[in-house]
C-alpha cells in the first residue's frame, strides 16, 4: 500500500506563494501558449481521482513540448506542487537560469557530472538523494526516464532511478503517455515552435506499485511497457506512427545510412587505387645513339646479311687485303 507523505516545509518546493504564482503563470502564460500551437486532447484523467499527495510521473520523452504538456494537463491539486529535475551545471549556476525553470515548473537541480560537479569539472554543491528528500515530504516529481530526449521518436530504454525512488518512498508511478508530441516539435528544429496546430495527445494510465519482491529495473521495464501500449493504443485509434513503426523507420535509416558509408568507403578505396597505380602515359621514341639497342652491338637486324670484304668497304679494317691495298 503506498504511502501518502506529509507535506513539510522545504522552501519554495511546497511554498503556498510559490504555488500559486507558478500555477498563475502556467495558466496565463505557457499553457495558452502550446494550446494555441498545438491541438491537445487529454485522456485517462478519471484514471488519477484515487491520487494524493506525493507520486511520480514518467513519460516518454521526446520534445520540448513533453514537460508543459504534462504540467498543463494535469487537474491543479496534482500539480500545485509538482516538481521536475533541471540540470544544476546549466540552469541553476545564475540565478536569471534558474528562473523560468523554477517559475513555471518548481524545478530542482540535478547533478549531472557526479559527485557534486559540473560538466566542466568545477566544484559544486552536491544535490544528491535530493529527489527521495522531496517524494519523503510529499512533493511529486515528473521523471523522464530516459533520461533524454529522443532523437527518432522510439522510445529509449529506461533508467531505474525513477522505479527506485518510487521503490523506496512508497509512492505510485503515473505512467503517461505523450502521442504526436515528437512529430510537432522534433529534437532537430531547435527553437522553433510546430506549425499548422499538429495534433497531441497526452494519455494518463492507471498509477502503478511494484509488486512484492520486484526490483527497480523489472518495475522500470514494467512502467515502460505499459507506456508503449498507453502510446500505440492512441496512436493506432488517430491514424498517428507507434512505436512499432518509429523503431521500424530507425531501424531503415541504420541500413540506409551503413549502405551509404559502404558505398563511399568503397568509392575511396578506388580512388586511391586508382592514384597508386596510375596508367602510364605514352613516352616519345628515343633518338641519337641512345635509340640503338645494346643488345644489338656487334650484331645485324634479323634478316640482313653480314658485311664482307668487297661490299662497301672491307669489312674488318685491320684484314689483309686492305694492308696490301
Amino acid at each position: 500500500m503506498a504511502i501518502k507523505p506529509r507535506v513539510k516545509d522545504r522552501g519554495r518546493y511546497t511554498s503556498d506563494l510559490s504555488a500559486i504564482t507558478r500555477q498563475a503563470a502556467n495558466i496565463l502564460l505557457l499553457k495558452p501558449l502550446v494550446w494555441r500551437v498545438t491541438k491537445v486532447t487529454i485522456h485517462g484523467l478519471a484514471n488519477l481521482d484515487g491520487v494524493d499527495g506525493a507520486y511520480v510521473i514518467t513519460a516518454n520523452h521526446s520534445s520540448h513540448l513533453d514537460t508543459p504538456l504534462i504540467f498543463g494537463s494535469l487537474p491543479k491539486r496534482l500539480s500545485r506542487y509538482l516538481s521536475t529535475g533541471a540540470a544544476a551545471d546549466y540552469f541553476f549556476t545564475a540565478w536569471w537560469k534558474a528562473l523560468t525553470p523554477v517559475l513555471f515548473f518548481n524545478a530542482f537541480p540535478v547533478d549531472r557530472g557526479g559527485k557534486g560537479r559540473s560538466k566542466k569539472g568545477a566544484a559544486g554543491r552536491s544535490h544528491r538523494g535530493l529527489a527521495g528528500s522531496l517524494l519523503t515530504d510529499g512533493v511529486p516529481l515528473l521523471i523522464f526516464a530516459e533520461g533524454t530526449r529522443s532523437r527518432t521518436g522510439a522510445m529509449g530504454p529506461f533508467k531505474p532511478g525513477a522505479a527506485a525512488l518510487a521503490i523506496s518512498r512508497g509512492v505510485p508511478v503515473i505512467p503517461v503517455a505523450l502521442v504526436g508530441a515528437f512529430a510537432a516539435m522534433p529534437s532537430d528544429i531547435e527553437g522553433l515552435l510546430p506549425k499548422g496546430r499538429p495534433q497531441v495527445h497526452v494519455v494518463y494510465g492507471h498509477p502503478m506499485s511494484p509488486a512484492p519482491g520486484e526490483i527497480a529495473h523489472e518495475f522500470s521495464e514494467r512502467v515502460r511497457r505499459q507506456i508503449m501500449e498507453l502510446h500505440d493504443q492512441t496512436a493506432r485509434a488517430y491514424g498517428m506512427p507507434t512505436q512499432a513503426e518509429y523503431a521500424r523507420t530507425l531501424a531503415l535509416d541504420k541500413v540506409a545510412k551503413k549502405a551509404e558509408e559502404a558505398e563511399a568507403t568503397k568509392a575511396a578505396a578506388a580512388k586511391l587505387m586508382e592514384a597508386a597505380s596510375p596508367d602510364a602515359p605514352d613516352e616519345p621514341a628515343p633518338t641519337g645513339p641512345a635509340a640503338a639497342d645494346p643488345s644489338d652491338s656487334g650484331h645485324t637486324d634479323s634478316g640482313a646479311s653480314p658485311r664482307t670484304a668487297g661490299e662497301d668497304g672491307p669489312a674488318n679494317p685491320g684484314s689483309p687485303e686492305r694492308r696490301a691495298g
